[in-house]
């Protein structure tokens, strides 16, 4: 199948307007790649340093012939999804002495759980956590020892963060090894429900307790389609895993064997071999396209409108959310998984998975095929499943027809001809809003707005009955340089309830709602933020404001002379700079780049244009 010409057309734009960027990255990777082995430029007191503690692998460090592989993790064992890390150095040291070479721990990254801090203070630090993640991940790395580095993480803002800090070893082949799946818990509509049945005050906290635990039960990753399951489809969209990685549960042997498949595959593309296969190439426009079209058909996380521009711009390519609204026209919305849809991930791995999803999109000319991955060159390899058998590990091709169609679907038969995310533009700036699990009636509102500066705020306007109406709520000063651009989950229960009830209600905000926005039209990353003079923040309870994401508009009808001359609302509160370490974040809050630009603090960083 030819190349969608809308996508090749798209990615050659990308490419010239990336063209200086790309081409100062590529330089940067070359001369590192000259310096290598590494090893060899060490002193001999530096050398001493680094097998010191290595044990068994002592004496092949010392010679410094062998590969050595830098392990860099988000291990820790409160988290369900990072906890199955803990037993991955050992398999990985015991795969790398098979064929000859050692691993080590180069260092570990900090994993918070954003379903943890929702509505914390913590959850100031969650955006910027991915800045902090790409940082430690750059001093593990810096060692200068690692002939190539497997990536341990899974969650929210690791998984990006470990990647645009690999980035800057773009000469290294880099593997990512993901944690897989907690087993099923009750279904995530149910617990949906239980969530606005305790927001109405209907069920006790005893209650809603009970079914959080009946959900979140067990080692793994949470098992609805947010931004931490995203993250695994895009790694292997994009050729960073090995195929069929993604969705195999935690804990089983076929985990384990393609943890241990990963560090061998990983010593296979060091330098020097004829499979030599460094991040910095296998990461390239086509590769940032491929992984748009992923999260697009599969309906992901809203993050990633933040998460791939900044892993792109690290790269240096180049994208906006103008590029993201192109595609959605183009890409067919392939699967219906929670919360675009009741299953969840386990379901989707069982109907197909991603082995099925992306021979789909190959065949229907909507992937680059010819894109280099860590299973060599070519997509096509992603089309196939593995499974443990007497012979060891093996891949076979994916089911040829889908086992659910309620949960995936083939490419001449989608869910919706567009992937359900859309730029909405208009006199309030530009934002985002998913569609794909927003009711065709409720796409469109005309209302009055009610203002807030936290969610809060809203939230006690709702226990007030406050909010029995028509509205639009605009929550304001949660951008990336007010407070961290926090996830507002808890609005989700109040606002589904009211809409329930049949009022029409939507949501504009500069913050994020990320892989669980549902079925509330939310227009979220409003851009520029109210902080640094967004036009939010001249917004008044009463203004009537339109919300048309099929139009792709968002618009407050005030007479433009007066919005013209229409003060701006300063934040009510500044007690985000204060608490649980949120005084050191000061300096990323002060420095990030708008959310359309990746909301990270490097912006001037990855300008690379420049000396």
């Amino acid at each position: 199948m030819a190349l969608n010409p809308h996508l090749a057309a798209l990615t050659d734009r990308i490419r010239h307007r990336s063209r200086p960027s790309r081409e100062a990255y590529l330089a940067l990777i070359r001369e590192a790649a000259s310096a290598t082995p590494n090893r060899s430029h060490l002193s001999c007191a530096n050398q001493a340093h680094t097998f010191a503690a290595a044990g068994p692998d002592k004496a092949a460090l010392r010679a410094g012939q062998a590969p050595n592989l830098g392990l860099v993790t988000a291990y820790n064992d409160m988290l369900s999804a990072h906890q199955p890390l803990g037993d991955y150095p050992a398999w990985i040291k015991e795969a790398a002495r098979s064929v000859g070479a050692t691993a080590q721990v180069a260092g570990g990254v900090p994993a918070m759980c954003d379903g943890i801090t929702q509505g914390q203070p913590g959850m100031e630090l969650s955006l910027f956590s991915r800045d902090v993640i790409a940082m430690a991940t750059a001093v593990a790395l810096s060692h200068n020892v690692f002939d190539a580095a497997l990536c341990l993480g899974v969650c929210d803002k690791i998984v990006p963060g470990l990647l645009i800090g690999a980035l800057q070893f773009g000469h290294l082949p880099v593997l990512f090894v993901p944690g897989g799946p907690m087993v099923t818990g009750i279904p995530n509509d149910e617990k949906a429900k239980v969530r606005q049945r305790f927001a109405a005050g209907e069920i006790s906290e005893a209650g809603l307790l009970e079914a959080e635990a009946k959900s979140y039960s067990a080692p793994g990753t949470c098992t609805f389609y947010g931004t931490a399951n995203s993250n695994q489809m895009l790694m292997e969209v994009m050729g960073l895993h090995l195929p069929g990685t993604a969705f195999v549960p935690a804990g089983s042997p076929l985990r384990e064997a393609l943890t241990r498949h990963a560090a061998v595959r990983a010593i296979a593309l060091v330098a020097g071999g004829s499979e030599y296969t460094p991040l910095g190439l296998v990461i390239d426009e086509r590769t940032i396209v491929n992984g748009l079209v992923g999260l697009l058909a599969t309906g992901g996380s809203t993050n990633h409108t933040l998460h791939l521009v900044a892993i792109a711009r690290a790269a240096g390519i180049l994208i906006d959310w103008s590029d993201f609204d192109t595609l959605s026209a183009q890409v067919p919305l392939l699967a219906r998984v929670y919360p675009n849809g009741s299953a969840d991930v386990n379901a989707f791995h069982q109907a197909g998975g991603m082995g099925f999803l992306i021979r789909e999109l190959l065949d229907a000319g909507l992937l680059h095929p010819d894109v280099l991955t860590v299973a060599g060159p070519g997509l096509r390899p992603y089309t196939q499943a593995p499974t443990l058998g007497p012979e060891g590990l093996v891949w076979r091709d994916a089911p040829a027809v889908s086992g659910d169609e309620s949960i995936l679907r083939p490419a001449v038969r989608p869910f919706s001809h567009n992937g359900g995310l859309r730029l909405l533009t208009g006199n309030l700036g530009r934002s985002i809003i998913k569609t794909s699990s927003v009711k065709p009636e409720h796409r469109r509102i005309l209302a009055p707005a009610r203002v807030f500066d936290s969610q809060e705020a809203l939230q006690q306007a709702y226990r007030a009955g406050d909010l029995n109406r028509d509205f639009v709520a605009v929550v304001r000063f949660q951008g990336p340089r007010a407070n961290g651009m926090p996830e507002l989950h808890q609005l989700t229960p109040p606002l589904a309830n009211l809409q329930d009830q049949g009022f029409h209600v939507a949501l504009v905000t500069d913050g994020r709602m990320s892989g669980a926005s549902g079925k509330v039209p939310a227009a979220i990353h409003a851009s520029p933020e109210a902080l640094v003079g967004g036009p939010l923040a001249k917004i008044k309870d009463g203004d009537l404001i339109e919300l048309d994401a099929e139009r792709g508009a968002l618009e407050v009808r005030v007479d433009p002379a007066e919005w013209a001359v229409r003060p701006l609302a300063l934040p009510s509160s500044t007690s985000h700079e204060r608490g649980l370490g949120r005084e050191l974040f000061g300096l990323f809050r002060t420095h990030a780049t708008t959310a359309e630009a990746g909301a990270t603090s490097f912006g001037a960083s990855f300008d690379r244009t420049h000396p």
